[in-house]
């Protein structure tokens, strides 16, 4: 599967997705680098619904990146908002890059 394009709202639009993830102290960069790795497991928000991924960011967080499909061709996502999770039990030890 090909790296999704991520969908960005202005940085200073307060009801942004830029926003959104910013009030958890995270950056699109963060987001980004959990999204382009596609075999980061993705389920279903259990409070909206909406698809979930969780991953490693390239800053060694443990991040869930909440999302909205966009498009298909080419996979276009819109993320509505990130926050720092704590890992799986099996990746806790995990090593700095």
């Amino acid at each position: 599967m090909d790296e999704p394009i991520l969908v960005w709202d202005l940085p200073d639009d307060p009801d942004g997705n830029v926003a959104h993830i910013a009030e958890h102290g995270l950056t699109p960069d963060e987001v980004a680098s959990v999204m382009r790795e596609t075999a980061n497991p993705t389920a279903a928000s259990d409070s909206s619904n909406r698809p979930i991924t969780f991953g490693w960011a390239d800053t060694d967080r443990y991040i869930a990146v909440v999302w909205e499909p966009v498009m298909d061709d080419p996979r276009t996502i819109y993320p509505v908002t990130a926050y720092e999770a704590p890992p799986p039990a099996a990746q806790r030890k995990r090593k700095k890059r």
